[in-house]
């Protein structure tokens, strides 16, 4: 069976054009965070981009609570005028 896996993801790196990626870690969880502070700006701007939009999970790697947590902070901090809504 495991030589089917491995047959497969070969198979499936080459039609990509690399080698299989490796799944991302929660940069929250690997931390121990367990609350996302509204007011910790430098946090919140790497999740963001620079058009002011909130990253999707499967770019940044975060887990789907993190997630959450993550989109109530930085919309918290727009509302308090932290982040801007639209960056220009």
């Amino acid at each position: 069976m495991s030589r089917k896996k491995s047959k497969l993801r070969s198979r499936l790196a080459r039609m990509t054009g690399g080698r299989p990626r490796r799944k991302k870690r929660c940069p929250f969880t690997t931390a121990g965070v367990k609350e996302i502070d509204y007011k910790n700006i430098e946090q919140l701007s790497k999740f963001i981009t620079e058009r002011g939009k909130i990253l999707p999970r499967r770019i940044t790697g975060v887990s789907a609570h993190h997630q959450r947590m993550l989109s109530t902070a930085i919309k918290r901090a727009r509302h308090m005028a932290l982040l801007p809504f639209v960056a220009e």
